[in-house]
């Protein structure tokens, strides 16, 4: 990966930990969500417009905004459940996981993009470290433990749809520009999922009236840190991007030993010292 590449996905890995972690603090996670992407798309989208008239192949892009909006539908929804029921540190690297290990197979044949045998070896370390990072014991109370193959279950549902995204976005901003790429991506998902959202508003002013800080924050994240990776999809392969990207896994080990007390940080960082072996190999491994 390009020196470029690199910066812009650690970034994106930074505050998408950080933001992961303020949605699993909530208290009803998927109106949180929405309500985050909902403010940062009213900040991004006049940029967005702006640029969208010049684009030449503007129209051949919008098919695969439409593809990101139905399945980054999915990914909230699954996602919001996963953290519902599982650990933030175990379900965040499962969920991470599956995208890396997928994505890679499925672009030799869409894209034909074939990794080098570094590369290869970085993607097998990432997911090793995953696995092991997705083993390490919960801190939960007994009494909460039932629900964690719940939240297995939708971590791996949240893998499916990381993995499905990667792909179709990859796509998309190679005929879009990825920042009306993302601004109507948002606008399409905030306004599919406003109906839902909005049949509940007593959750949605209980979310606001107690995390109104919190859905600041993460609005200022969620987006910009995935601006950031659909730049570096412009520069790099996909397989190596997504891969590089789950950097952020070692800073969930800290963020849910450390700040959510999930549990002990040694075995935590014992999976995140392979994952980081694993981005190291990609982002030295060449296009």
């Amino acid at each position: 990966m390009s020196g470029p590449a690199i910066a812009l996905v650690v970034c994106a890995a930074v505050l998408h930990a950080i933001w992961n972690a303020l949605a699993k603090r909530a208290d009803n996670q998927f109106v949180f969500l929405w309500s985050s992407v909902s403010l940062a798309t009213l900040l991004l989208l006049p940029f967005g417009l702006v640029r969208f008239p010049f684009e030449a192949t503007a129209a051949a892009g919008l098919p695969f905004v439409a593809a990101s909006v139905a399945i980054h539908a999915l990914y909230f929804y699954a996602l919001g459940r996963s953290y519902r029921h599982g650990d933030f540190s175990r379900v965040y690297p499962m969920a991470r996981g599956l995208g890396v290990a997928l994505v890679p197979l499925i672009a030799l044949p869409v894209f034909g993009e074939r990794l080098s045998w570094l590369g290869a070896l970085g993607v097998g370390l990432v997911v090793l470290g995953i696995a092991a990072l997705s083993l390490t014991p919960s801190a939960m109370p007994a009494s909460a433990a039932a629900g964690m193959g719940t939240g297995t279950v939708w971590a791996l549902v949240t893998g499916l749809t990381i993995a499905a995204y990667s792909l179709v976005d990859k796509a998309g901003v190679a005929r879009l520009h990825p920042m009306p790429y993302i601004a109507l991506m948002g606008l399409g998902l905030s306004a599919l999922l406003a109906p839902v959202v909005l049949a509940d508003r007593p959750a949605l002013a209980h979310e606001w009236r107690r995390h109104w800080r919190a859905i600041l924050v993460a609005s200022a994240m969620n987006l910009t840190s995935y601006l950031l990776v659909l730049f570096a999809f412009r520069l790099s392969k996909v397989g190596y991007v997504v891969a590089s990207r789950e950097l952020s896994i070692l800073f969930s080990a800290f963020i849910g030993s450390l700040w959510l007390r999930e549990g002990r940080l040694a075995p935590r960082l014992a999976g995140a010292s392979v994952v980081l072996a694993g981005v190291v190999c990609i982002a030295v491994a060449r296009d």
